[in-house]
């Protein structure tokens, strides 16, 4: 069942987070790495500026999250994550078709561009890499990271990435 997340999730969302990040271990650049991968203040401020996560729960359990933050003219897709024991069973292709449902804007995601695995998930689902050029401007404008994290980074868009030039 995929629903909004309450406060009361919480300490799930940030468990799955910190969890499955450990993907991110020795392929994205080391001086970017740090372990918790996300603390519980930085997820309260990512909460407190307006991400909105939806998640995905088997039975009792969270398994996966994926967050919706609408930014000026477009919906970012922001912190997307599954238990490490439930990828790869179709969970991310459903929290994002439910993320797709909640938003008319257009949809853009930033992710490491060391992260094959997120890329090809995102251009399975119909994604697509804007230009170099056409990122660096999108992550200075709609996200709030330092400029070693747009060095490192890649931006896909659900539409034509042309509209982005």
């Amino acid at each position: 069942m995929i629903r909004p997340c309450t406060d009361r999730d919480l300490l799930d969302i940030y468990e799955i987070i910190n969890d499955a990040a450990h993907a991110y271990r020795g392929v994205i650049p080391s001086d970017r790495w740090r372990d918790p991968y996300m603390p519980m203040p930085e997820l309260k401020h990512e909460i407190a500026a307006g991400v909105r996560f939806l998640g995905y729960q088997l039975r009792d359990q969270l398994i996966g999250v994926m967050g919706l933050q609408d930014v000026l003219d477009v919906a970012l897709i922001r912190h997307a994550y599954i238990r490490t024991e439930y990828r790869n069973q179709s969970i991310g292709g459903q929290l994002l078709a439910e993320v797709r449902v909640q938003t008319q804007q257009p949809l853009l995601v930033g992710t490491w561009a060391a992260a094959r695995w997120a890329i090809r998930f995102y251009e399975k689902h119909g994604f697509q890499l804007v230009s170099e050029d056409a990122k660096k401007r999108l992550l200075r404008k709609y996200w709030s990271i330092p400029e070693r994290q747009v060095e490192e980074s890649v931006v896909l868009a659900d539409s034509n990435p042309s509209r982005w030039e």
